[in-house]
């Protein structure tokens, strides 16, 4: 379902694609429209087969010049269909190349480039992951792919494996502090592909999450 969360904020859901666990963590995921200016950006959209509704929804927003974001090459979905139908450049990481169709509008974006919009993408990870999180300016808004997700009404560090005492030890001496630039952006909202956003109060949040303990979605 297509639902407005903040003011030029659009979310909605569907089943994950590639991964389905089931009722577990990680079996629905969410994709984003968010006006920025005049124009519109599109996170990891995701378009299920046989919507119409949805689609038709989606028409009516999308105004202006439009960007569509790749935030983790796993995360390509439906990119090339949405530039297809509304135009637009798709942006992410290098490697976000090898998973579309060669025809697709892509452009590989780094930390540091000038982007449509006047968005950006962020370095993590140590060593560097090929997820980029994307700073949505005019929104005030810090979209994740898979680093951060909403658990229990806050946000939470995803850390993908279990955890033992080495593992434990490499995300507070290695991934935490690839993260903690990102609290410089100020964020107020934090978009998140896996469970609910943060739509005030975002740097608070992920300062948060941040100081808590690695999240392991196996207990």
């Amino acid at each position: 379902m297509l639902a407005e969360v903040a003011g030029g904020l659009w979310r909605w859901t569907a089943r994950h694609p590639e991964w389905h666990p089931g009722t577990a963590f990680g079996a629905e995921v969410a994709a984003w429209l968010v006006h920025e200016g005049a124009g519109t950006v599109l996170v990891d959209p995701i378009l299920p087969e046989g919507d119409g509704e949805l689609l038709a929804a989606l028409d009516e927003l999308v105004t202006g010049d439009v960007a569509i974001v790749v935030t983790i090459p796993y995360h390509v979905r439906e990119a090339a269909a949405a530039a297809a139908r509304w135009g637009g450049t798709i942006l992410g990481h290098a490697a976000v190349r090898r998973r579309l169709p060669a025809s697709a509008p892509f452009r590989a974006a780094a930390p540091g480039d000038a982007l449509p919009l006047g968005l950006a993408v962020h370095r993590i990870g140590n060593p560097r992951r090929q997820e980029q999180p994307v700073s949505l300016p005019g929104a005030r808004a810090l979209a994740f792919g898979d680093a951060v997700v909403g658990v229990g009404g806050g946000l939470r560090v995803w850390v993908q494996e279990p955890l033992d005492e080495r593992r434990e030890r490499w995300y507070r001496e290695r991934l935490v502090p690839s993260l903690e630039p990102l609290l410089e952006l100020d964020a107020d909202r934090v978009l998140v592909t896996h469970g609910e956003p943060v739509t005030a109060g975002g740097r608070e949040a992920l300062a948060a999450a941040l100081a808590a303990p690695p999240w392991y979605h196996r207990g």
